[in-house]
């Protein structure tokens, strides 16, 4: 871009010097310098005089006299007589118009053409980013200043940028011109005339586009609740089972405890009365279960076990048993 701006003005320049001029830029405030740009030599009967758009007078170099400054450019100018060059101090923007040397004597000769302008700085440039556009991230950046604007999109993503379109190649005003262009990275905006330029940069662009949603990662991670669901179903199906089981197994293992059955002493009595006879001696032995717990159920009012009687019957003694 700033190629096209450079050829314009070398066109310009050129045209300009075709009429004669050669066109010259300063900064306002700045020295302007301006050769001669044609073999000069003076004698007695020849002067060169500097003018300012045809009618005003700068300053005159004589053979043998010194530079002589005309009024209003005393002391804000400068004639070397060495080379016949010009100088003009702190220029001001009412000094921009047409420059000529003249050598005078027998006949009048040009030896110097300048078309100079005075310009002043170029104002920095204001440049702002929008995005637009939810998946291709849309880049618009617009470069202003206070008498130019410009626009350009790009298509950006996390390593580069593209441009899409060109709304406007560059804007021009009074020799200056604001453009943007797109350097490896970074997206350059430039405001420029032939004195100064200005730029602004934005290299690390925050745009990146949306995800897309990927179906295959959708469905792994769907299978994978799935199975985990499952095992953890499992877990507890197996878990509850086991409790079952040993419950079941607990029950049947209880051993319940077996009545016992207590035998009380028999009680021997004699039939006969007489000790020395021998008798039959009665035997009563009671026989059932031992009384329950002090909490039983059992009525109060039931009736005893059935007593069995054994009776048993001892063989008669031998009298020689019986007398001893």
């Amino acid at each position: 871009m700033g190629c096209i701006l450079h050829l314009a003005v070398i066109l310009w320049t050129y045209s300009c010097k075709i009429q004669g001029l050669q066109h010259v830029f300063v900064q306002h405030e700045k020295d302007l310098h301006l050769d001669v740009q044609k073999p000069v030599e003076l004698d007695k009967k020849t002067d060169l005089f500097w003018k300012f758009n045809t009618s005003n007078y700068v300053g005159k170099i004589g053979y043998s006299t010194e530079a002589i400054l005309f009024d209003g450019y005393e002391g804000r100018a400068e004639l070397f007589k060495q080379n016949y060059s010009l100088i003009l101090k702190t220029v001001q923007h009412n000094d921009s118009g047409d420059y000529i040397g003249i050598v005078t004597g027998g006949q009048e000769r040009r030896v110097a053409e300048y078309k100079v302008t005075v310009q002043d700085p170029v104002s920095p440039v204001d440049l702002t980013v929008t995005s637009s556009g939810s998946d291709s991230c849309i880049i618009t950046v617009t470069c202003s200043t206070a008498d130019l604007k410009i626009s350009r999109t790009f298509r950006c993503d996390a390593q580069n940028c593209s441009q899409v379109e060109e709304k406007s190649l560059k804007a021009t005003k009074n020799f200056s011109s604001l453009i943007i262009y797109l350097q490896q990275d970074t997206i350059v905006c430039n405001h420029s005339n032939q004195v100064s330029w200005k730029q602004s940069k934005v290299t690390k662009l925050q745009c990146e586009p949306k995800p897309e949603t990927n179906n295959t990662v959708v469905i792994v991670i769907v299978i994978v609740i799935v199975i985990v669901g499952v095992i953890l179903a499992a877990i507890v199906y197996s878990r509850q089972r086991k409790k079952g089981m040993y419950d079941r197994e607990s029950r049947e293992n209880t051993v319940y405890a077996v009545p016992e059955v207590v035998t009380t002493p028999c009680l021997e009595q004699n039939l006969g009365g007489d000790a020395s006879v021998s008798a039959s001696t009665s035997t009563y032995c009671l026989v059932g279960s031992r009384a329950g717990p002090t909490g039983s159920t059992e009525p109060k009012d039931k009736a005893l076990p059935e007593s069995l009687y054994a009776q048993i019957q001892s063989h008669p003694r031998s009298k020689t048993s019986s007398g001893s």
